[in-house]
C-alpha cells in the first residue's frame, strides 16, 4: 500500500500540530514557573527594603527604647509582681467607682529585656465615666499598662451602668541576678580537692 503525497502532507501537519501542542504546554508550564519565581523575587526585594528601612531607624528605636526603659518599674529577679499590679489596678478602680468582681493573672512572659503579665478582668461593672477615669488614672501612674482586649454591654437592670470584661497587659523589667562571688581561697581549695580526686 502506497501513501499518497496528500496523505504524507496531512501526516506531517498532524505531527506538527502535536509538536506545537506539546511545546505550548511546556512553554505554559515554564511561564507559570517563571511568574511564580518573579513574584517570590519581588517579595524578597520588598522584605529587604523594609528591613533596611528598619535598620536605618535603629538610632531612633534605641533612643525611644532607652526613654521607655527608664519609665518601667524594676523588680528584683525573684520577687512576685502580681500583687503589685493588682494593687495599682484596684486602687484606680476603687477611686473611680469601678467594681471588678473577678480577675485572673496570667503567667509571666519575657519579650526581649521586658517582662509582661496579663490581668484578665472577667467581670467589671461601672459607668462609662468611671471606666474612662479608671483608664486615665492608670496611665497617670506612669506604669506600663496596655488594654488590648475589652468588651462592654449595658447592665441588664441598671441602665446607667455598663458591665463587661477587659485584659490589662503590664510591662516591667527585672534586676539581673547577682553572680556568685568566688574567693581565691575557695577556688584554690576546690582546685586542691579536684587534684586529689584525679591523683591515683
Amino acid at each position: 500500500m502506497t501513501i499518497s503525497g496528500r496523505e504524507k502532507a496531512m501526516a506531517a501537519i498532524t505531527v506538527m500540530i502535536i509538536l506545537f501542542g506539546v511545546l505550548g504546554l511546556t512553554a505554559k508550564g515554564r511561564l507559570d514557573t517563571w511568574r511564580l519565581k518573579r513574584e517570590d523575587y519581588r517579595q524578597v526585594v520588598r522584605r529587604m527594603a523594609q528591613e533596611q528601612a528598619l535598620m536605618g531607624q535603629r538610632a531612633l528605636w534605641e533612643k525611644q527604647y532607652s526613654g521607655m526603659k527608664d519609665l518601667m518599674p524594676l523588680f528584683p529577679a525573684d520577687k512576685p509582681v502580681d500583687t503589685y499590679w493588682l494593687g495599682v489596678m484596684d486602687k484606680a478602680a476603687t477611686k473611680n467607682g469601678l467594681s471588678i468582681a473577678k480577675r485572673q493573672v496570667g503567667p509571666e512572659k519575657l519579650v526581649g529585656d521586658v517582662y509582661e503579665i496579663a490581668i484578665e478582668c472577667k467581670e467589671w461593672e461601672g459607668s462609662l465615666d468611671a471606666l474612662v477615669h479608671f483608664l486615665y488614672d492608670l496611665e497617670s501612674e506612669g506604669v506600663m499598662l496596655d488594654m488590648r482586649q475589652a468588651f462592654m454591654r449595658p447592665h441588664p437592670t441598671n441602665h446607667g451602668l455598663l458591665r463587661g470584661t477587659f485584659t490589662l497587659y503590664c510591662a516591667y523589667m527585672r534586676e539581673k541576678p547577682a553572680l556568685p562571688v568566688v574567693t581565691p581561697a575557695a577556688g584554690s581549695a576546690r582546685s586542691g580537692k579536684t587534684a586529689k580526686r584525679k591523683s591515683p
